[in-house]
C-alpha cells in the first residue's frame, strides 16, 4: 500500500471512530467510548489455552462478579498454526468459543493478536517453523517475517469478522493489539525497528476492524493506534498524543515462577493502591495481568525454565478458585471506582496538596463529585483535612470518596485471607515401570555428522530431548592420570540440562537456570580400555520468548567437548563423528497413551524401579467424588513430564529447590517482582493441576517420565480447597 493510500485509510478509519458514523467504539483523551458513552473499564487477562473449555464459563463469571468489564487475552500463534497453513481452533485453542462465552456473560474482549506475545509462552508464541523460513529475521523490517505476520494477523481478524465478534458488528471485541512491548526492541535496533513499527500499525489499521488498535510500551505508536503502559505502576504514564486515553494494558498482579526460583507474590494492598493511583491521575482503562494465570500444559511454557504453574498470584488462582484477600479486595475497589464513574469520565482531576505526602485528586462537575485522598508515606499513618471532614489514612494508601464526602474504600484495608489446603485423596497407586535405555549410535533412526549441531535445528522442538553420541577409544598403553584418577570429561552446552552417560551409566547431570541457561559438565569419568560409548542427553526447558532476535539463540551441546588426562594430553572430541537421536524411545512409542503403553514390557510389584534415571512409570486411578480442583503432589520426583489419560499436564521439576533471598511481603512502597518472594528452600512447584474435565468416571491412566530419579511411591492425588 502506498503512503497516500495509507493516510487515506487512517483518516477514514479515524473518522469512522471519532465521528461515530458506523463504528461503535471510539476514543478521546478521557476514555474509550462505547456506543457514545465514555467508560472507565476494568479488565483482566485470562488466557484460553492456560485453562480448559470446561473451566471458561466459571472463570468468566467470577471475573464478572469481581467487577470486571473486559476480558483480555493474547492469541497464541504456535497453537493455532502448528505447521504452515494448517490451522487449529479446537479444544483449549477454540478462540471463537472463548470470545463468545465472554460475550454471553455480558463482558467485552480486548484481543491482543500480536502475533508476538512474549507471555512466558514457548518461543513467544511464534511457531518454530517460522524460524526456518528462508531469509527471515523476527520483529524487524524483514519481508519474509512481515509476510508471515500479516497473513496470520489477517487470518485472526477474518475469523473474528466471520463470527461477527467485533463491537462494530455487534460483538464483544472493543479493542485489538498489534505487536507487544516492542518499544525497547525498536530502541535497540534503530531504523529497521522504526520502519517495522510504522508498517505494523499501517497493516493493522488497514484490516478495518472498526475498533481501535493499541500498541503497549510503544511511545511512537503511529496515529490512530493508542500507546499504552505495562508495569507495576503506571500513574505517571502519558500517551503520545493528548487525543488518546490513558490506558494500562498490564498491571502485574504478581510474577511468574521459574523452576529453581522462589515464588513471587504481590500484596493486595499494593495492587489496589496502584490501580487507585492510576485512576486518580486520569487513567480510564486498567487490565490485571493476570486475573487468572492458569497452567502451562504440555510443553507450552517458554522463557527458559518457566514453571508449569502460571498462577501469577492472580485474583483467581491456578485452579480457578478465589485468591483471598486479593479477589475480594479488588472487587470492592472496582465497586468504589464505578460509583465514581460519572465524575471520572466528565472532567480532568484537580490536585490539592493536603500536607507532606498527602494529596487529593478531585473530579467535580455540576452533577457529580468524586475524590481520591492519598497518603504516599510508606511508614506513617496520617490525618488529612479535606472539605469539611477529617480522614484517617494508613501509609501507602488511597481512600475513595464517590460523593467527595464519604469514604467507601481504602486500598490498605483488606479482609481476611483464606487458608489454601492440598488434601490427599489417593496415594496408594500400583505403579509399573519401564526403563529407557540410553540411545545408541547404531540405531537405524540416528543421524551422524563430524560436528556438534545446535539442538533446535535438529529437533524442530518436536521433543525436549536430543541425544549426542560418540565413541571414545582408549588404547591399552594410553594410561590415565599419574595419580590414578580417571580422565576429566568437559562438555560445554548452551543449555538447558545435560545428562552424561558413559557406557550406559549415568556419570552426572548439570543444569542452568533462568538467569544463565548455559552450563558446563566437568568431572572425572570412568573409561575402560577399548571402546567407550559417550551419550549426552541434552534437554531443553522451553524456548526463549523475549529478547532482541531471540530466534538466533542456541540450545544444546555446542562444544567444546574434551577429555583431559590421557598421555596424549587433552583430546578434543568436538570434531569427531557424532550421532544424533531426536527424542526418547518412550516418546516414539507413545508410552503416555493407552495404545502405546502396550508396546513394551512393564515391570510390576517389588521390582518397580526407584530413583533410577530415564524411567517411565504408569498406573491407573479412579476420579474422586466432588468438584474440588485436583492436582498431583510430585514432591518425591526429580524432573520430566506427566500425562493423564494421554494429555500432558506439563513438565515436572519439583526436585529443583527454590533459591534466592526470601522476604516478608511488606506492601508499602515501590514494588518489584523480587520484593516479596516466598518458598525459599522449598520446591518451586510441588503440585501440578489435573483438570477435572480430563478425567473419566471409570479408570484413568497416569504416566510419569522421570529423567534423573524419583520415587513414585511418594506421588499423591490431592484436592485443592
Amino acid at each position: 500500500m502506498g503512503k497516500r493510500e495509507f493516510h487515506g485509510v487512517v483518516l477514514m478509519s479515524l473518522c469512522l471512530w471519532v465521528c461515530g458514523v458506523t463504528a461503535s467504539v471510539t476514543y478521546d483523551h478521557k476514555a474509550i467510548v462505547v456506543d457514545g458513552k465514555r467508560r472507565i473499564l476494568i479488565s483482566g487477562s485470562i488466557h484460553y489455552p492456560r485453562s480448559t473449555p470446561q473451566m471458561w464459563p466459571d472463570l468468566i463469571q467470577k471475573a464478572k462478579d469481581g467487577g470486571l468489564d473486559v476480558i483480555q487475552t493474547y492469541v497464541f500463534w504456535n497453537g493455532h498454526e502448528p505447521s504452515p497453513g494448517q490451522y487449529y481452533f479446537e479444544d483449549r485453542f477454540d478462540l471463537v468459543k472463548f470470545v463468545k462465552l465472554v460475550q454471553q456473560a455480558g463482558l467485552y474482549v480486548h484481543l491482543r493478536i500480536g502475533p508476538y506475545i512474549c507471555a512466558e509462552w514457548n518461543f513467544g508464541g511464534f511457531p518454530v517453523w517460522l524460524k526456518y523460513v528462508p531469509g527471515i529475521a523476527f520483529r524487524t523490517d524483514n519481508e519474509p517475517f512481515k509476510a508471515a505476520m500479516q497473513k496470520f494477523t489477517a487470518k485472526i481478524v477474518s475469523l473474528m469478522k466471520e463470527n461477527r465478534l467485533f463491537q462494530s458488528q455487534g460483538g464483544p471485541i472493543i479493542m485489538s493489539q498489534i505487536e507487544n512491548e516492542y518499544g525497547p526492541v525498536e530502541w535497540e535496533i534503530g531504523a529497521p525497528g522504526k520502519a517495522y513499527t510504522k508498517w505494523a500499525a499501517q497493516m493493522a489499521v488497514g484490516l478495518d476492524t472498526g475498533v481501535p488498535w493499541v500498541m503497549c510500551k510503544q511511545e511512537d505508536a503511529p496515529d490512530p493506534v493508542i500507546d499504552t503502559c505495562n508495569g507495576y505502576y503506571c500513574e505517571n504514564f502519558k500517551p503520545n498524543k493528548n487525543t488518546k486515553p490513558k490506558m494500562w494494558t498490564e498491571n502485574w498482579t504478581g510474577w511468574y515462577t521459574d523452576f529453581g526460583g522462589a515464588v513471587p507474590r504481590r500484596p493486595a494492598e499494593d495492587l489496589a493502591f496502584s490501580v487507585a493511583r492510576f485512576i486518580q491521575n486520569g487513567g480510564s482503562f486498567v487490565n490485571y495481568y493476570m486475573y487468572h494465570g492458569g497452567t502451562n500444559f504440555g510443553r507450552t511454557s517458554g522463557g527458559l525454565f518457566i514453571a508449569t504453574s502460571y498462577d501469577y498470584d492472580a485474583p483467581l488462582d491456578e485452579y480457578g478458585l478465589q485468591n483471598e484477600p486479593k479477589y475480594e479486595h479488588l472487587r470492592n475497589l472496582h465497586k468504589a471506582i464505578k460509583q465514581c464513574e460519572p465524575a471520572l469520565v466528565a472532567t480532568d482531576p484537580k490536585v490539592q496538596s493536603l500536607g507532606y505526602n498527602l494529596e487529593a485528586h478531585v473530579f467535580s462537575t455540576p452533577g457529580a463529585c468524586a475524590a481520591f485522598i492519598a497518603n504516599y508515606d510508606t511508614k506513617s499513618y496520617a490525618k488529612a483535612t479535606f472539605g469539611n471532614g477529617q480522614y484517617d489514612l494508613p501509609p501507602w494508601s488511597i481512600s475513595i470518596l464517590p460523593d467527595c464526602k464519604t469514604v467507601v474504600y481504602n486500598t490498605a484495608k483488606v479482609g481476611n485471607s483464606w487458608l489454601k489446603k492440598m488434601t490427599p485423596v489417593n496415594s496408594a497407586f500400583a505403579w509399573q515401570s519401564y526403563n529407557e535405555e540410553p540411545a545408541s549410535s547404531s540405531q537405524a533412526d540416528s543421524i551422524a555428522a563430524y560436528a556438534l549441531w545446535e539442538q533446535v535445528n535438529v529437533t524442530r522442538d518436536s521433543s525436549d530431548y536430543l541425544w549426542y553420541m560418540t565413541d571414545v577409544y582408549i588404547n591399552a598403553n594410553e594410561g590415565f592420570l599419574k595419580n590414578g584418577q580417571s580422565p576429566v570429561l568437559t562438555a560445554m552446552s548452551a543449555g538447558h540440562v545435560l545428562h552424561v552417560f558413559i557406557n550406559d551409566q549415568l556419570a552426572g547431570t548439570v543444569w542452568g537456570g533462568l538467569a544463565n541457561p548455559k552450563l558446563t559438565f566437568s568431572d572425572n569419568v570412568k573409561l575402560r580400555v577399548g571402546n567407550n560409548k559417550l551419550s549426552l542427553l541434552s534437554v531443553a526447558v522451553g524456548l526463549p520468548n523475549v529478547g532482541v532476535h531471540f530466534e538466533t539463540w542456541n540450545a544444546g551441546v555446542l562444544g567444546p567437548v574434551t577429555l583431559k588426562g590421557l598421555n596424549e594430553g587433552t583430546r578434543d572430541l568436538s570434531s569427531q563423528k557424532w550421532s544424533y537421536k531426536v527424542g526418547l524411545k518412550g516418546e516414539s512409542l507413545s508410552l503416555h497413551t493407552e495404545s502405546g503403553s502396550s508396546s513394551v514390557e512393564w515391570i510390576r510389584g517389588s521390582l518397580v524401579a526407584k530413583k533410577q534415571p530415564l524411567t517411565w512409570y504408569k498406573t491407573t486411578f479412579s476420579a474422586p467424588a466432588g468438584n474440588d480442583p485436583l492436582a498431583l503432589d510430585l514432591g518425591s520426583m526429580g524432573k520430566g513430564e506427566v500425562w493423564v489419560n494421554g494429555r500432558s499436564i506439563g513438565r515436572h521439576w519439583p526436585g529443583y529447590i527454590a533459591h534466592g533471598s526470601c522476604n516478608a511481603c511488606n506492601y508499602a512502597g515501590f514494588y518489584t517482582d523480587t520484593k516479596c518472594r516466598t518458598n525459599c528452600g522449598q520446591p518451586s512447584q510441588r503440585w501440578y493441576h489435573v483438570p477435572r474435565s480430563w478425567l473419566s468416571s471409570g479408570g484413568n491412566s497416569l504416566v510419569v517420565f522421570e529423567e534423573w530419579g524419583g520415587d513414585p511411591n511418594g506421588i499423591a492425588l490431592v484436592k485443592r480447597t
